[in-house]
């Protein structure tokens, strides 16, 4: 039997309707497009810290004021995720990331040709940071819609992307720009970009409508064996009553038949075409945002968990190449560094993929365990010394962020936080949330170097809020289990109250199976008098 149903007109191209999460089928080419996206669109952002030295230089600018060029376009990107969330609601995941992906390659060659660093604040802050909005954001979210035992395990090695990129563009552009300089390298940087349209053209929606709604009722038939059997039930054998009870026992013929017809026909249309009659009626309008998901306190734990963990997503894979060289390392030694810790954050996404979609399990407690390892990596950079000090904490750092990065957001479709029902919601207010942590991140542990001359104090701050985080994440379960459920607790008593109040239901008309005895004692008398 096939899963797709029917062909749904939706605002960019018709997607199919599917009984359940198909886990797989297309969702494997959603899957791919989402690596190549993850690696033009994070991959390119932790990279940049490859241009931070040529940038101070052709500038004279300094560090804080260079940094605000990615905490301006990581700003931008998540500011806008309830802006993506909108545009894919109302026009489709395809268009938005082809969209997105015009934006990106375009700030980003216009950057080339910058002549102040306000100029970039402009191009790839705002630019490139709105493309990077609507490309990433739906991608992740379709993504997530295609799968759900594989969920985990799906995202967080299609996550892999930006890992990759990382390890291979860092020492591409390096030696790229030793070439033809950093501006044609940028310039060759925003031309691959473009492959972020050809990729969103390959999001092809689909609906799932949940199993009750499209599942046939039971036939006719069914109905008037039920009743027969109830009536053999009461009377000795059906074979005792005349054959006028048969005709009495279908539901059709029972008084008050007006009331039987529909719930006798409509079973029977839906046996028949089960999607056509439910997809017939106009569908009430599907909310372009829901903010509803601000009320629930295990999403707000979540949401703070993400505002503070994001101080120490970006600025370590910006910071790291200009700390190797405050230690004395050369130039392709740092990048190996960086490249480093791209590979160990791949084992460390493809661990916590094939970890979550262990069962039973609660992965929400696998996160808490990550983010405190990934704190204690952040605090062990100001203890590195040399080449091979720092390239074990790159590589210990970059294993422990691919357990976290790969699978904070798609944790958002679990049950403890607020379910895949309302996950793109979610997903756009929680990258709002965390855009606060995006702008100021960076810009923080720029002015902290200035100020102490010193890389060590970037490290710090990105692990207190890192510690943070990890007491908001620890929230997070409890408040589902205790405020929710006594919440829920409070609203089964209100409603026992009202139906309390309402008093008794109204009776119900005779059962025909009495009429059906009473006529087959009126037989039986007949017969005896006959």
């Amino acid at each position: 039997s096939k899963m797709t149903v029917k062909a749904v007109k939706m605002p960019c191209t018709s997607a199919n309707v599917y009984t359940k999460v198909p886990d797989g089928g297309w969702g494997w080419t959603v899957a791919f497009a989402f690596f190549v996206v993850e690696a033009l669109t994070y991959g390119i952002i932790k990279s940049f810290g490859v241009f931070f030295n040529d940038l101070m230089e052709s500038f004279d600018e300094t560090n804080s004021r260079i940094s605000w060029i990615i905490s301006i376009c990581v700003f931008v990107q998540t500011f806008t995720a309830p802006l993506s969330t909108v545009l894919s609601n109302r026009f489709g995941h395809r268009l938005v990331v082809m969209a997105g992906g015009l934006l990106v390659s375009a700030g980003m060659v216009i950057a080339s040709f910058a002549s102040s660093v306000v100029h970039m604040y402009v191009t790839i802050g705002i630019v490139s940071g709105l493309g990077y909005c609507l490309s990433f954001l739906p991608t992740v979210t379709i993504l997530s819609q295609y799968f759900d035992k594989r969920r985990s395990l799906v995202t967080a090695v299609a996550s892999t992307g930006e890992c990759f990129a990382v390890f291979s563009f860092a020492p591409a552009i390096t030696a790229l720009k030793e070439q033809i300089g950093w501006r044609y390298s940028m310039l060759s940087v925003g031309v691959l970009q473009l492959g972020i349209t050809a990729c969103g053209s390959l999001l092809r929606p689909i609906v799932i409508r949940e199993q009750e709604e499209v599942k046939a009722q039971p036939p006719e038939e069914s109905t008037e064996t039920k009743y027969m059997l109830e009536n053999e039930q009461t009377c000795t054998s059906i074979e005792s009553i005349d054959s006028g009870v048969d005709i009495t026992t279908s539901p059709s013929n029972v008084p008050g038949k007006t009331k039987a017809e529909p719930k006798s026909e409509e079973p029977k249309q839906h046996g028949q075409n089960p999607v056509d009659n439910n997809s017939t009626p106009p569908e009430p309008k599907t909310k372009l945002l829901d903010f509803s998901v601000m009320r629930d306190y295990s999403f707000i734990c979540y949401a703070f968990f993400g505002l503070f963990a994001t101080l120490g997503f970006f600025a370590p894979s910006l910071y790291i190449i200009p700390l190797s060289r405050s230690l004395g390392i050369g130039k392709d030694h740092s990048a190996y560094i960086l490249s480093a810790m791209a590979i160990a954050e791949v084992f460390g996404r493809i661990f916590a993929g094939w970890l979550l979609n262990k069962k039973p399990i609660r992965k929400i407690y696998i996160e808490l365990i990550c983010v405190i390892l990934l704190s204690v990596a952040l605090v062990a950079f100001p203890f590195a010394s040399g080449f091979w000090g720092l390239m074990i904490c790159s590589v210990y750092f970059g294993f422990m962020l691919g357990t976290v990065a790969g699978t904070h957001i798609p944790l958002l479709a679990e049950d403890d936080v607020v379910g895949i029902e309302r996950m793109s919601s979610a997903a756009g207010v929680y990258v709002f949330i965390q855009s606060l942590a995006g702008l100021a991140g960076p810009p923080l542990a720029g002015v902290l170097v200035d100020t102490t001359k010193n890389y060590s104090s970037a490290f710090y701050s990105c692990a207190a809020g890192m510690v943070l985080g990890a007491v908001f994440l620890a929230l997070v379960r409890p408040c589902k289990t205790g405020l929710c459920h006594h919440h829920q607790q409070q609203q089964q008593q209100q409603q026992q109250v009202e139906e309390s109040m309402a008093g008794p239901p109204p009776e119900l008309p005779d059962d025909f199976i009495d009429m059906d005895i009473g006529k087959a004692e009126n037989s039986g008398k007949g017969s005896d008098s006959v």
